[in-house]
């Protein structure tokens, strides 16, 4: 196993991919937990489909670093999302289904009338990690690294804001800001994430830690640092089984997190028995 993992680490490409999907998977875990406390699960499937429309988008039209374009419009896009699920008229699940397709619709049929369905956006789609330049690892982990300080900063508050809304407004929180934060921090490490995983499986990142985590723990500080193991660990072990036997990576990662699902799954029945 060793001698393995020394041959691919050899490789510049999976170094590129384990420095950034290491970090990336421990930010998703993070924030994570937040989202799946909130009901939120959805916003990270929703934004992947609406950084998919404007990935394909600007490559389409010659752009040489999509992702700088990417971010900040999914990042809007987030924020636009909450509004338009606070609407009483509108749920979220709603806002997201209609914003997820619409962008997805629209960056496909731009792409069907420019560049075609290239390698390119299989690799959006998908996932991949030779997609990944010197150029996006820097980035990426520069995003990475601004997500993960602002979400210790505003650790205790976020905390509040996850649990008791109605509390932390009583209180005088302001709760919106800090659930815009959460939506903006989400963006950021969907539009990056994506190039890993692909829109079809980067919130499953997200998800997985957090639902996995609370099979066992129960205190939100606990959660919040078994999500992290959890998340990189299966990354690791992801990328690995993706190198021994020849499948994709994202979806290894995948199927990595959902074993570990069900082993938690089943530890945490035999531990009430």
């Amino acid at each position: 196993m060793f001698q393995v993992v020394a041959e691919m680490m050899s490789h510049a490409f999976i170094q590129r991919a384990v420095v950034v999907g290491s970090i990336v998977s421990l930010c998703a875990a993070l924030l994570g937990v937040s989202l799946v406390l909130k009901r939120y699960s959805m916003i990270g499937d929703g934004l992947s489909h609406v950084g998919f429309g404007i990935l394909t988008i600007a490559t389409a039209f010659g752009y040489a670093s999509p992702l700088y374009i990417a971010i900040p419009c999914v990042t809007i896009s987030a924020i636009i999302l909450l509004k338009i699920g606070n609407n009483s008229r509108i749920k979220s699940d709603s806002a997201i289904a209609i914003i997820s397709s619409s962008a997805l619709a629209i960056g496909v049929a731009v792409t069907s009338v420019t560049t075609g369905m290239n390698t390119d956006v299989c690799n959006f789609m998908f996932g991949s990690i030779l997609a990944m330049s010197k150029s996006d690892v820097y980035l990426s982990i520069g995003v990475c690294v601004v997500v993960a300080i602002l979400f210790i900063i505003y650790y205790r508050k976020l905390f509040i804001v996850t649990f008791d809304e109605d509390f932390a407004k009583a209180s005088g929180l302001k709760s919106k800001r800090y659930t815009n934060i959460i939506a903006i921090l989400t963006a950021l490490i969907i539009v990056i994430g994506m190039r890993m995983m692909g829109v079809m499986l980067i919130s499953s990142i997200i998800i997985f830690p957090a639902l996995t985590s609370m099979r066992i723990f129960k205190s939100f500080k606990k959660v919040i640092i078994s999500s992290g193991i959890v998340s990189v660990v299966s990354f690791f072990m992801g990328i690995y089984l993706s190198y021994v036997y020849n499948i994709s990576t994202g979806a290894t990662i995948v199927l990595v997190n959902l074993v570990l699902f069900i082993l938690f799954s089943i530890i945490e029945y035999i531990v009430r028995k």
